[in-house]
């Protein structure tokens, strides 16, 4: 007779069978790997083959009801084809179109082709980069990605740094950092002071609230005629703090390319104010950080290397899929401080190696190395520089062109590849105008741009970083606000005067 025991185990075993039989899906075999994949490749290349000059930019949503995304079916049915149907309709088919080189607006994202493949390796073998004793391969690879963008920018030997999704989590990387490198405690929060410009990325007022400096106080410096800071007053206004007895002046914010204009402030120059008033300074590098490429821009850039701390976005500058930041930290021992941790469980995960989860919030997290060492490998770096040296370049013939445009405005001659200009038609409400004309390029698609409110002031501006974006893009959006304005008003400013 059998004992309660071996029922039990008997039991047991019939159970695993079932379950193992059911999930049996999870695991599927080549054939219908084979027929996915297929599909899948097929879509994508029908994709890639539709970014042609005159690919939309901008699909305005349709009337149809959306899918309902929350319907899970308890069983597959295989049909590939109807599920990317759905995902052409729903997803590709309306809104901004990120791979569109008639993407103007925002910060273009990337999505160049070999990091797709990258992904699907990472995916695939699915290896916990978090961790170089999990992965060793992994972590060496990011960390020797690192290394290069250090190099990149003049960083020295000792820093540290790490992938991350973007520029948020990197920005609060390094500030949790600059944090605990001068010793700030909670009671010390309301007396510490940030300084920077209004321009600054808004990702750091959320990362100054996450990092538990809500109270913190922020010194916003005036900018110049271009959006960059004063750096007179940025020395006066740290003088006046320190001074003051109570205050203490702890970490300086400065942009390499402002997401709202494309402003670069005085590096150089604020890096002295920082050395002299010993502050930490940190600058936001995610957009204009890899225009360090370009021999056009690195002057502009100069002082870059003097920051304690830097974030880069290669999802920006270097033309990646979306989720894919850095953070650079001259000194790797005050970065490691920041974000020690002690568990347990991880007792056996040592190793030479500087691991992610050793210098940032993550723990687990995506292996993101191969959509960039991947790329760099099957291209090599000079397409880059020569892309990136391509959009300064274009940013500047928009600007030349559109300065021989009547009635209209320019903030000035780009730093980097960012136009601001607003149309002021004599006899239209400038800010009504141009909102208008931002509606009409929108409703046609082709092109996409963005505005912004610079002192009140409803602005227009085009932003060149998509990869896919050239002359032919430019030209067109040229004509298209030509064409609006002249709509609307009944005059073309790009017309000569008579």
């Amino acid at each position: 007779m059998e004992s309660q025991f071996e029922q039990e185990l008997e039991q047991l075993r019939r159970d695993i069978n079932a379950c193992a039989e059911l999930s049996a899906g999870l695991e599927p075999p080549a054939p219908r790997r084979a027929k996915w994949s297929s599909a899948v490749n097929d879509y994508c290349e029908q994709f890639l083959e539709s970014m042609d000059d005159v690919a939309p930019a901008y699909r305005l949503p349709g009337s149809s009801t959306a899918h309902d995304w929350s319907a899970v079916p308890e069983e597959g049915n295989d049909d590939i084809d109807a599920l990317l149907s759905t995902y052409a309709a729903e997803v590709d088919g309306s809104g901004l179109n990120p791979a569109s080189g008639g993407h103007l607006a925002y910060i273009p994202g990337g999505g160049i082709y070999p990091s797709a493949l990258g992904d699907m390796l990472a995916a695939i073998g699915n290896r916990y980069a978090g961790v170089a004793y999990a992965s060793p391969g992994a972590v060496a690879m990011e960390n020797g990605l690192i290394r290069w963008m250090a190099d990149l920018v003049g960083f020295p030997a000792t820093t540290a740094g790490t992938l991350l999704s973007g520029g948020s989590l990197a920005n609060l990387t390094a500030i949790v950092t600059a944090r605990d490198a001068a010793g700030l405690k909670a009671r010390d929060v309301e007396n510490a002071v940030v300084y920077s410009t209004a321009e600054v990325h808004h990702c750091v007022d959320k990362a100054l609230q996450y990092a538990g400096m809500a109270e913190v106080r922020r010194r916003i410096i005036p900018v110049d005629g271009r959006r960059r800071m004063r750096v007179d007053l940025l020395r006066e206004a740290i003088r006046e703090d320190a001074a003051s007895g109570q205050l203490k002046p702890w970490l300086i914010i400065a942009s390499a390319g402002t997401t709202n204009t494309g402003a670069v402030d005085p590096l150089d120059a604020i890096a002295d104010v920082a050395s002299d008033a010993g502050v930490w300074y940190h600058i936001d590098a995610a957009y204009g950080g890899f225009f360090m490429l370009s021999p056009q821009a690195r002057e502009r850039l100069r002082g870059i290397e003097r920051a304690d701390s830097l974030v880069l976005d290669p999802h920006k500058g270097l033309f990646l899929p979306y989720g894919t930041g850095a953070v650079l930290v001259r000194d790797r021992e005050k970065m490691l401080r920041a974000h020690r941790y002690n568990a347990h469980y991880m007792q056996d995960a040592s190793a030479d190696e500087i691991s992610p989860a050793e210098i940032s919030p993550e723990l687990t997290r995506h292996f993101r190395g191969p959509r960039l060492w991947l790329a760099f490998q099957l291209i090599g770096v000079a397409a880059f520089r020569a892309s990136l040296q391509e959009k300064l370049l274009l940013a500047r013939y928009a600007y030349l062109r559109l300065s021989r445009w009547r009635h209209l405005d320019l903030l000035g001659a780009p730093d980097l590849s960012i136009v601001a200009f607003r149309f002021v038609t004599p006899g239209f409400d400038a800010n009504e105008l141009n909102r208008s004309v931002l509606e009409q390029l929108r409703s046609d698609g082709r092109i996409f741009i963005s505005s912004t409110n610079l002192d009140g002031c409803f602005t227009l501006r085009l932003a060149v970083l998509s990869f896919r974006t050239h002359e032919g893009q430019i030209n067109l959006a040229l004509e298209l606000l030509n064409d609006a304005v002249h709509a609307l008003t009944g005059h073309a400013p790009a017309e000569t005067e008579a």
